[in-house]
């Protein structure tokens, strides 16, 4: 990995530094971590007792950092500036290289340029890969599909019969799109299954974690909007639709026909009920189950999930109540 000279790293955040400019940046790492040839950064003040202590060649720190330290690169967003650095010069990744002979491609497949496609990976029928799409190995690509360019599917994954996918995605390992969603009809003491005839409809810069499922809609659109970043073992259900830069942690579940507004931040191991509306902007705490609708800009936690002022009176009371009776024994 070529080392970046301080200078050229500095240019591109749009920092201020005043140390030496002949440094050379090899890589990056914590500022617990870091060695004298590496990028650290420090955004949450809780971690500023670091600073005296790091070997960081250099450090991307907040303007209004204390402190005249030659190695800090005095920047606006600390931990956005770091993840440009990293992602620009030091996240290299060995992807796919071209359409390997191992790969099973359908004749009426339509491939842009520069697409690359990992061994033992089926592409079927009628499906449209933009420009630039890698896809890794053992993945499955069902009649019908469109993927947009620049996107990023890694192994194993699942992309079902007529699913949709945008520019600039990333689909991680495991992750199944346009499964079958869960819906049966109770008929004289048993359940028929009811055909799921919808589709999955992913937007533009849209990443997606390990193990994943969404299920295609029973009518019209599973829909996941622009900019949503989904964590690992996350489930949506069918007909949900997920609105644009929501962020979705680790084993939240979405039940079906819910809806949720743009901005949406679900903390890991929340659950859904159906039907729902949840607005933009709304917060949901870890644990969580929402079983109502929550309005735009709501902060609710618990089961069920209630507003987080509500919340905090409850267990103050709960707390208050726990004392005086171990008081009285």
């Amino acid at each position: 990995m070529p080392a970046v000279p301080i200078s050229e790293i500095v240019a591109y955040t749009g920092g201020r530094y005043d140390g030496p400019a002949d440094r050379m940046i090899e890589g990056v790492a914590s500022l617990a971590d870091a060695s004298e040839t590496q990028l650290a950064f420090l955004s949450n003040p809780k971690y500023a007792a670091q600073l005296a202590a790091t070997k960081a060649a250099a450090i991307l720190v907040p303007e209004s950092a204390a402190g005249d330290d030659a190695r800090f690169i005095r920047v606006a967003d600390p931990y956005y500036a770091f993840a440009q650095v990293l992602a620009k010069y030091f996240a290299f990744r060995s992807v796919p290289v071209g359409i390997s002979p191992r790969a099973a491609i359908s004749a009426s497949a339509k491939l842009g340029q520069g697409v690359s496609v990992g061994p033992f990976s089926t592409i079927s029928d009628d499906v449209v890969l933009g420009d630039g799409v890698i896809v890794f190995q053992n993945v499955s690509i069902e009649s019908g599909c469109v993927i947009g360019d620049g996107t990023v599917i890694y192994p194993q994954v699942s992309i079902y019969e007529g699913s949709i996918i945008g520019r600039r995605c990333i689909i991680h390992s495991g992750t199944v799109i346009g499964a079958d969603g869960y819906g049966f009809a109770t008929h004289g003491g048993r359940h028929h299954k009811i055909p799921q005839v919808g589709i999955v409809r992913i937007g533009d810069d849209v990443e997606i974690g390990a193990g994943c499922t969404i299920d295609r809609a029973a009518l019209g659109e599973t829909s996941i909007g622009d900019g949503t970043k989904i964590d690992d073992q996350v489930m949506i259900a069918h007909n949900v639709k997920v609105g644009k830069h929501c962020l979705l942690v680790a084993q939240v579940g979405i039940a079906g026909s819910t809806e949720l507004g743009d901005y949406v931040v679900v903390a890991g191991q929340s659950g859904f009920a159906g039907h729902l509306t949840i607005g933009s902007r709304v917060q949901v705490a870890a644990k969580s189950a929402v079983l109502d609708d929550v309005a735009d800009g709501e902060k609710v936690m618990g089961i069920p999930a209630i507003p987080f002022r509500q919340f905090a009176r409850r267990e103050a009371i709960m707390r208050r109540m726990t004392r005086r009776n171990t008081e009285k024994k």
